[in-house]
């Protein structure tokens, strides 16, 4: 585990400190910020596709957990006008990925405080330890904004840990017959000769790495799913072959409605865009996007992820396994809805796999051991197989309780994977901690995990 650059004192007395540049997360440990604590953005971008240039102006406000005077924002190489705090203008500077902000006055501890951002440039996604690209992805009509696991900062100054999240407002002027589509509900937007201006908001807490500002020439179709409003934009070439499978949008969040508790937020609905450069979809908040024309095991895959993953986001990033074995078993889960396997026949198939494919078994799923692991195929399969076996252990309507608890309790929050041990024990009444750590935790070389 690699620690935190810990604060060092900035005055005499020691009452004001330089927040650290990080959380210490062992993944990305230069990523999120200490010393405060995000509860809004407010995003006004400006953007044209030819060329990829953008104007932004990011407003935060933001408490100080403990006395600052600097703090820091993680922002990946656009170019900065000026950081204002409390309005008053503040010192800046940068160390790559970090901006570190000196404000004119110390910040209190435990007092409220107000950052202005104004920055420009030409956002480029960032290169993943897999090898994938995330962030800012330019398209020909427009940009692919998919952030998981550290691309926010491609395109807005922020807090980027799973553990800070904020609600969202989001200002998007583009040129006419151009649509950007963002998180939460499209409050209005402004119509002019030559560019509109789409404003929507995010009013339920949000990780960084689910924020979009995707953009592009889209159709639009809107609606109500299982309640929600429902707001779906699709490239006009995939628009026909999109249809069939959007169509069953409403009846998986039925249904993971009635399995996992309502649905946790204020909007529903879907991206499907043409970026054959990209090579994945993601599970932005409210809003799943789609690099390309999802079939239903994707689509059931993604809206799970509005339950594990968006609403309760794991603490660290090595617990993926909490956002991708959830969705994983829930896509099996609606193919036997609908007439498919069973997700005991998919977890027997996949146990049949022998040891010796250490490729497919290793790295646990709750102990990726690497960044480069961290969407590996064992995260998802193997993770998905361990909520199976604990489904056949438990029985099923145990299993929902402990996934609708899961929910409950950790609602708009984070948790940790040995949270999810506790809940199951407590749940069940059984002791369940060897069964599931085997399962998490233990490599092949030391047998197969045990059968339910």
């Amino acid at each position: 585990m690699v620690a935190a650059v810990a604060p060092a004192p900035a005055i005499a007395d020691g009452r004001f400190v330089h927040g650290s540049a990080g959380v210490g997360d062992p993944f990305f440990p230069r990523a999120g910020n200490g010393g405060y604590d995000v509860s809004h953005y407010r995003l006004a971008l400006r953007y044209t596709p030819a060329g990829n240039r953008l104007r932004a102006t990011a407003a935060i406000k933001a408490v100080a957990t403990e006395g600052l005077s600097r703090f820091d924002l993680d922002l990946r190489g656009l170019r900065v006008s000026s950081v204002s705090v409390d309005a008053d203008p503040a010192d800046f500077r940068r160390r790559g990925q970090e901006l570190l902000v000196t404000p004119r006055r110390p910040l209190p501890g435990g007092e409220p405080f107000k950052v202005r951002v104004r920055y420009r440039g030409s956002p480029r996604p960032v290169i993943d330890p897999d090898g994938s690209k995330d962030g800012w992805i330019p398209t020909n009509d427009g940009a692919f904004v998919a952030d998981e696991p550290q691309g926010a900062p491609t395109w807005f100054p922020c807090d980027d840990h799973p553990t800070d999240k904020a609600t969202y407002e989001f200002r998007v002027t583009v040129p006419a017959g151009v649509v950007a589509v963002a998180n939460g509900k499209l409050k209005y937007r402004i119509r002019g000769r030559r560019h509109t201006t789409f404003v929507w908001r995010e009013g339920s807490p949000m990780a960084t790495y689910l924020a979009t500002a995707t953009i592009g020439r889209f159709e639009v179709s809107r609606s109500r799913a299982d309640g929600s409003p429902s707001y779906v934009a699709v490239a006009p070439a995939r628009t026909a072959a999109a249809a069939p499978v959007l169509a069953k949008l409403p009846a998986i969040l039925r249904l993971w409605g009635r399995k996992f508790g309502d649905y946790p937020f204020a909007a529903t609905g879907a991206i499907v865009d043409h970026a054959p450069s990209v090579g994945y979809a993601l599970e932005t908040q409210t809003r799943p996007l789609f690099d390309t024309v999802p079939d239903q095991a994707t689509l059931a895959h993604e809206l799970a992820h509005q339950w594990f993953g968006d609403d309760v986001t794991p603490r660290r990033w090595r617990d993926i396994w909490l956002n991708e074995g959830f969705a994983t078993w829930a896509e099996w889960y609606w193919a036997q809805h609908t007439g498919g396997r069973s997700t005991g026949a998919v977890f027997d198939a996949l146990y049949a796999v022998g040891r010796g494919d250490t490729a497919f078994w290793n790295p646990p799923p709750a102990d990726p051991g690497k960044p480069e692991n961290l969407f590996d195929g064992t995260i998802y399969e193997r993770g998905g197989m361990a909520l199976e076996a604990l489904r056949q252990k438990v029985g099923a309507k145990v299993f929902f309780r402990i996934l609708r608890d899961w929910v409950s309790m950790h609602r708009y929050g984070n948790a940790s994977t040995r949270q999810f041990i506790d809940l199951a024990e407590l749940d069940s009444g059984m002791d369940l901690r060897g069964f599931l750590r085997a399962w998490l935790y233990r490599p092949i070389q030391r047998g197969k995990p045990p059968l339910p």
